[in-house]
């Protein structure tokens, strides 16, 4: 039975250290498992958010080794054999104590978001849509909140552009909507103007992070931005719509 030796982060927002613990790994044990073993032999007053161990909360998002992952979905052999393994909260968000943040402020960006607006059913009462259409945004569905794609942004972690970009996660829930063949608003002028599309430059480190596996950049943000493109500085469309008098549905990504 081999030994690991982690440095974990053990503080408050008042400041902290990495404190090292050592601890039997037994085969097919994830890092969470870890942190729980360390839990109840070292460390009894060691605070983690988790509740499924399945990889569908969401809640035990951490930075393992450097990188944002979920703690139940890092099995120990993927990890490097040799050397110790670092365990830190979320750098993006206020820490509350050892590997628990404040995630908080994701959820007040959700609100600003308008929701489903549906237009009047057809004349027996049902709607009709194309499957494709409906499976384009099914992939944006998939979406846990672990915020890890948020963890990852730099404009939010690095520049802490919180007031001004909603990040990755919730351009993601607006391309859900305006993706959406039954959805009537318009978030355009929300995307350019309250959501700050523009602060995205496409290094696709969301797309990287995301345990569910969606293309969070291509799928999703590029079409929004390239939809805020068409609107405010395509001369071409903006002659069109013009002409047209316009329309949310215009084919413009």
């Amino acid at each position: 039975m081999a030994e690991r030796t982690f440095e974990i982060w053990r503080g408050d927002r008042s400041g902290g250290e990495f404190k090292e613990y050592t601890e039997e790994v037994d085969e097919g044990m994830v890092v969470l498992d870890m942190l729980h073993r360390i839990q109840a032999r070292q460390a009894n007053d060691l605070s983690i958010r988790w509740n499924c161990k399945a990889g569908k909360c969401g809640s035990c998002s951490m930075e393992i080794n450097g990188m944002p992952r979920l703690a139940c979905m890092t099995r120990m052999n993927q990890l490097p054999a040799e050397g110790k393994i670092k365990v830190q909260p979320m750098k993006t968000f206020p820490l509350i104590k050892d590997l628990v943040t404040d995630v908080s402020w994701n959820y007040r960006q959700n609100e600003r978001i308008r929701p489903f607006k549906p237009p009047a059913p057809d004349s027996d009462g049902k709607y009709r849509f194309q499957q494709a259409d409906a499976d384009r945004v099914q992939e944006f569905r998939k979406c846990i909140e672990c915020f890890l794609c948020q963890n990852t942004c730099h404009v939010l972690r690095d520049h802490r552009k919180q007031e001004h970009f909603v990040g990755p996660r919730f351009m993601i829930r607006v391309a859900s909507l305006e993706m959406h063949p039954l959805d009537t608003d318009d978030r355009i002028p929300d995307l350019k103007n309250e959501f700050g599309s523009g602060w995205c430059n496409i290094t696709r480190c969301c797309t990287e992070v995301c345990p569910e596996s969606i293309n969070i950049t291509d799928n999703g943000i590029i079409p929004m931005k390239e939809r805020v493109v068409d609107r405010y500085y395509d001369p071409v469309a903006r002659i069109l719509r013009a002409i047209t008098g316009g329309g949310k549905k215009l084919p413009t990504a």
